[in-house]
């Protein structure tokens, strides 16, 4: 039975990974920052209904010492990890001249250095020594392309991008898998602030006419991360209805 931690894990598309991940047999480490109850309740949903091993843990991937804490924790209850799955995100939508430098700074530390800090842990504790592993990164088509008064989330989504093909290319012979996810349009909490006549207009750009959930997300993850697609690294994989090609 494999282990894996989903940073994020108590968000929209985050638990939604963790019951994927649940439903195929693995146990899962739900990471949350601030949503404390949020995570221990779908722990213990991931626990009763699909008789798997899972427990929440906090940790501010933005913070070195914040993640090796959390790695520590997980030692402790989980043990070795086989599946990391960098899922933390925020986002804002701000014109690019009121873009502040605590704005840029809080954006590349979730989006980005968190990738960063959890993908180089779990390697260092776990898969490199295992010969063994898969790291999954959560993006977005708008690091493919941009967005419009979204530059600083654009800039780490994109950076979450060059991390995963280069670090595929460095960890290939360490027998660990590196691949990414760009979701398109997801109807998760992060799409509260628009309007519905927004909402038409997105779903409307969307070739398939139809907006993403996050299970669709989820089972593009468990497929990336499993033995189907072991000769699959450095990929990304583009879920969003044809609304970037």
């Amino acid at each position: 039975m494999k282990n894996v931690l989903i940073t994020g894990g108590s968000g929209g598309i985050g638990s939604a990974l963790c019951v994927a991940f649940a439903q195929a047999g693995c146990n899962v480490a739900v990471h949350y920052n601030k949503n404390s109850d949020g995570a221990e309740r779908l722990a213990k949903i991931l626990c009763d209904s699909y008789g798997v091993g899972a427990l929440a843990i906090q940790a501010d991937v933005s913070d070195r010492q914040s993640v090796n804490e959390m790695f520590d924790a997980i030692d402790n209850t989980l043990g070795s990890i086989d599946v990391l799955v960098n899922n933390s995100g925020i986002a804002q939508q701000k014109l690019f001249t009121e873009i502040t430098a605590d704005d840029w700074k809080e954006m590349l530390g979730v989006n980005l250095d968190g990738v960063f800090y959890c993908s180089q842990e779990v390697l260092k504790r776990y898969m490199i020594k295992n010969y063994s592993g898969v790291i999954l990164n959560i993006s977005s088509m708008w690091g493919q392309v941009g967005a419009s008064c979204e530059v600083h989330y654009s800039a780490a989504k994109a950076g979450v991008i060059g991390l995963t093909k280069a670090l595929a290319k460095e960890v290939g012979l360490s027998g660990v898998r590196v691949n990414c996810i760009c979701p398109g349009v997801v109807m998760t909490d992060m799409m509260k602030s628009f309007d519905e006549q927004t909402i038409n207009e997105l779903k409307e750009e969307t070739p398939l006419n139809t907006l993403g959930t996050p299970k669709d997300i989820a089972d593009a993850a468990v497929f990336l991360c499993s033995d189907k697609a072991k000769f699959i690294t450095g990929q990304i994989l583009v879920v969003n209805g044809g609304f970037v090609i």
